[in-house]
């Protein structure tokens, strides 16, 4: 199967402090994450002063004051500081990439030099950051949270008719809510989108802990994306619904054991590692009663023993009814060579 891309989003999670970006991006490094994802805007392009915050980022908002403005703000990262994470991702051996949630940011990381535009649950109907996106001729992975398949429709036809060709894009299905609940993640829908669509999937995951990314690997998912997080307790609006580095650690670790367990070729047979079981786990023809030379074996003669190098059980019709050429004791294992 092909390999599966681990996406560790540091989104936001940086609060600001480029020194927490770079401890972030050791613990993906650490983690042997694939890629670990910023988040690049300007404020002042993509929220209004009067917004007010989602429940979820009330709860944990730097400054409590209720409105995204503020609270992005602080989270914004020049195109300097991010040279430098970029610089620094290079540098530890992990691949950088950003989100950008408007015109002048997918400039920015289009010159920085990102693999592929990602393109946020959020964006999925703004016409004109996906037409300025596919006008960058890059691979795009499309996340799908808050939608329906007519709006996807929609936004894979804007993004071809740009000309980008359906095999460079890749489609996540999400649910935004931090954290999602168990029951809203209707996994089964990753499946569908594929059906529809014919592309690459994949799973955004913001429920707590690790199993559901897991079970979307299982289910076919080629990407995978997941926010974390130094410590969940600290303030910021994603922190609480992130992995902290050893649950990153584990879900790669889980993900990989996952790869491995789907990369055979699905014909059901003896595997090398299970073959030098056989003989031990099987069981041959054993003798029962003692039974003395000349006689015609019963079938109350005989008991199904472990070790399996001997007659198989299967042969057990061709057994009873033959007689001994020699004195057979109980627990002794049965051979051919002993029969008449």
């Amino acid at each position: 199967m092909k390999k599966v891309i681990i996406i560790a989003e540091i989104g936001v999670n940086h609060n600001g402090s480029i020194s927490i970006a770079k401890k972030l991006i050791d613990a993906a490094t650490d983690a042997k994450a694939d890629f670990v994802k910023f988040q690049t805007f300007k404020a002042e392009n993509i929220v209004s002063k009067s917004a007010k915050m989602a429940e979820y980022q009330k709860k944990n908002d730097l400054n409590e004051n209720g409105f995204q403005y503020q609270m992005l703000k602080q989270l914004e990262l020049s195109e300097t500081e991010l040279l430098d994470l970029k610089a620094y991702c290079d540098s530890k051996k992990i691949q950088f990439l950003s989100t950008a949630f408007d015109e002048i940011s997918v400039d920015i990381l289009s010159e920085i030099g990102i693999p592929f535009f990602k393109i946020p649950s959020g964006e999925i109907t703004n016409l004109p950051l996906l037409r300025h996106i596919a006008q960058k001729g890059k691979p795009i992975v499309l996340s799908t949270g808050m939608s329906d398949l007519g709006e996807i429709k929609d936004a894979l036809k804007v993004l071809t008719n740009e000309g980008i060709s359906m095999d460079k894009i890749s489609i996540l299905h999400c649910n935004t809510e931090y954290p999602t609940p168990m029951r809203d993640v209707n996994l089964r829908a990753m499946l569908h989108i594929q059906s529809e669509f014919g592309v690459e999937i994949g799973y955004s995951d913001h429920t707590l802990g690790i199993e559901i990314p897991i079970a979307a690997v299982a289910l076919g998912a080629t990407i995978i994306e997941k926010h974390f997080t130094l410590d969940r307790k600290m303030k910021g609006p994603d922190h609480a619904a992130s992995l902290e580095p050893n649950e990153l650690k584990a879900m790669v670790e889980a993900i990989r054991n996952v790869e491995l367990a789907l990369s055979g070729d699905g014909i059901k047979t003896a595997s090398p590692s299970e073959i030098k079981n056989k003989d031990i786990a099987r069981k041959s023809i054993h003798v029962k009663n003692d039974i003395k030379a000349g006689l015609e074996i019963k079938a109350t003669d005989l008991i199904m023993k472990r070790p399996g190098d001997g007659i198989s059980p299967m042969e057990i019709d061709k057994v009873i009814g033959k007689r001994t050429i020699k004195n057979l004791f109980s627990d002794d294992q049965l051979a051919w060579e002993d029969l008449l």
